[in-house]
Order: structure tokens, then sequence, then C-alpha cells
């Protein structure tokens, strides 16, 4: 699978950007997506998950209420729209699929990886 993430820039606080990333082949579905962040100097940071069907979604605490993951499994895509944005989200966003299993914001249980899309938020 071969993952491409866009839609980052500059956005000034409590702004929004939606976040889309496209993956490769015929099986997208069978894959769950997951969405990371990482800022200079920090380690990456679980931001949302969801499911091959769609059915189940999964959050990290910071952006419960703010962000929303979505997926198409007709276009290959998986989507995180970002609202009420903070300058601490202001991060590189990478995509990520994992083999079907339980949904997991443990980025090292993930088989496969955008080359991300850098947010900055202004304060």
């Amino acid at each position: 699978v071969q993952l491409q993430a866009s839609g980052g820039g500059l956005v000034q606080a409590g702004g929004s950007l939606r976040l889309s990333c496209a993956a490769s082949g015929r099986t997208f579905s069978r894959y769950n997506m997951g969405w990371f962040r990482q800022a200079p100097g920090k380690e990456r940071d679980f931001v949302a998950a969801i499911g091959g069907s769609g059915g189940s979604t999964s959050y990290a605490d910071s952006v419960k209420g703010r962000f929303i993951v979505s997926r198409d499994n007709a276009k290959n895509t998986v989507d995180l729209q970002m609202i009420g944005l903070k300058p601490e989200d202001t991060a590189i966003y990478y995509c990520a699929a994992q083999t079907l299993g339980v949904l997991t914001g443990n980025p090292n249980l993930y088989n496969y990886w955008g080359q991300g899309t850098q947010v900055t938020v202004s304060s």
C-alpha cells in the first residue's frame, strides 16, 4: 500500500483544515487507517484511527470533539477534518495503514506510512 497525504497548510488558531490521504491498491478496506502527528523534537503521537469499514473510530483525547476521521473505500481515501485548531496542533501529520485487527493508536503496529503533510497553526 502506498499512501499520499495532502491538505496541510498554515492556518490561524480557531481555523480549520481538512487533510486527505490517498491510498493505492484494491484492498483498501482491509486496512485500518490512522493519523499521527509529530512536532519538532517530539515523538510521533496518535491522532485518530478508523476501521476498515468505517464503522469504528478512535481519537486521542487532545483532539476529541475537534477532529473527525472518515474514509471513502470507493475512492481509497481517508480524511481528517480538523476544526478549532490550536497552536499545539502544529506538526507534520502522517497517515498510516494497519492490516486489519484491533483498532490501535500504537504507531509500531502500522505497516505502511505516507510522507506527511505540514500543519502550522499560528496564534
